[in-house]
């Protein structure tokens, strides 16, 4: 398994024996018995982990009831202490690891959803899940300000839900210099057929439906961040008022919902061609192969 959410050997055999039995969840039935499948984690605190994934889970059913599934995985955590605690095993691989294997996304997933006659080889539902998630994220990451993105910590599932992992940096806080807003490389916008293909337009209108709806439902989600001005969330305790401010800049609440679509796309523009994100990961990816 994973440091986290997913495990690392979707590619081998009993892995894959795993994934077929668990779908999308740690929940593994055999037979009469249920078995939970679950991460222990050591010298982490995992109490803003919690919370962020709470946070995608209520954003989650924000959407669903404006009838927008953005095929999210609101994982759960469980902290036990404040340097230890257990994580749902959700059936996955980090997508540097795809990368490196497979070498596209697409060859990843026609391993369990190819169709000769559906786009790019895939089935038609796997690529629109894919689209989906990738919105869904990038929205959500981009409200909570969630930082220190990289491909191992973006998780692909068999299926194609794509979801992001270890929260330890947010409301703009980011241990690498001059983060894009949100993290959207160039092997996603390549997966989805490029940035001129239909796919690519439909993950950004998801992504802008997804932000017109949760900014109606903004003061929801910062009196939650309010509430939390006295627990032990580093991020939010230091100063809970500019962690406040933080989340109402990222919302945009000055502005109209036409005003948000252009704003969000402008987001997306300058994130998918950003050059320092692509030079941070090579540089990430030498620093890992050399440890």
């Amino acid at each position: 398994a994973g440091a986290a959410a997913g495990g690392g050997g979707c590619a081998e055999a009993a892995a894959a024996r795993l994934i077929a039995a668990a779908g999308n969840t740690g929940i593994v039935q055999q037979g009469d018995q249920v078995r939970c499948v679950v991460i222990y984690k050591k010298g982490d605190d995992l109490r803003q982990d919690q919370f962020i994934l709470q946070m995608i889970s209520l954003m989650d059913r924000l959407l669903k009831r404006e009838n927008l599934d953005l095929r999210l995985t609101p994982y759960k955590v469980l902290p036990m202490s404040s340097d230890d605690g257990m994580v749902e095993f959700v059936p996955s691989m980090p997508l540097s690891r795809v990368l490196a294997l497979h070498r596209t996304i697409h060859r990843y997933l026609s391993q369990w959803q190819a169709d000769p006659d559906g786009p790019f080889g895939l089935r038609a539902d796997t690529l629109e899940t894919f689209v989906r998630s990738c919105a869904g994220y990038c929205v959500a990451t981009y409200v909570l300000g969630v930082g220190d993105r990289h491909l191992d910590n973006l998780m692909l599932t068999c299926d194609g839900r794509l979801f992001h992992i270890d929260f330890g940096y947010i409301l703009g806080s980011d241990p690498k210099p001059f983060p894009p807003p949100m993290k959207i490389c160039r092997e996603m916008v390549e997966a989805m057929g490029g940035q001129g293909s239909e796919y690519y337009v439909q993950f950004r209108m998801y992504a802008c439906e997804a932000y017109n709806i949760l900014r109606k439902s903004a003061d929801l989600i910062l009196s939650l961040f309010h509430l939390m001005a006295g627990a032990s969330i580093e991020a939010i305790r230091t100063d809970p008022e500019k962690a406040i401010l933080k989340l109402q800049e990222k919302l945009r609440l000055d502005i109209t919902d036409e005003q948000a679509v252009e704003y969000m796309q402008q987001l997306i523009n300058e994130s998918a061609t950003a050059l320092m994100p692509q030079i941070v990961e090579t540089t990430h990816r030498w620093a890992q192969y050399w440890r």
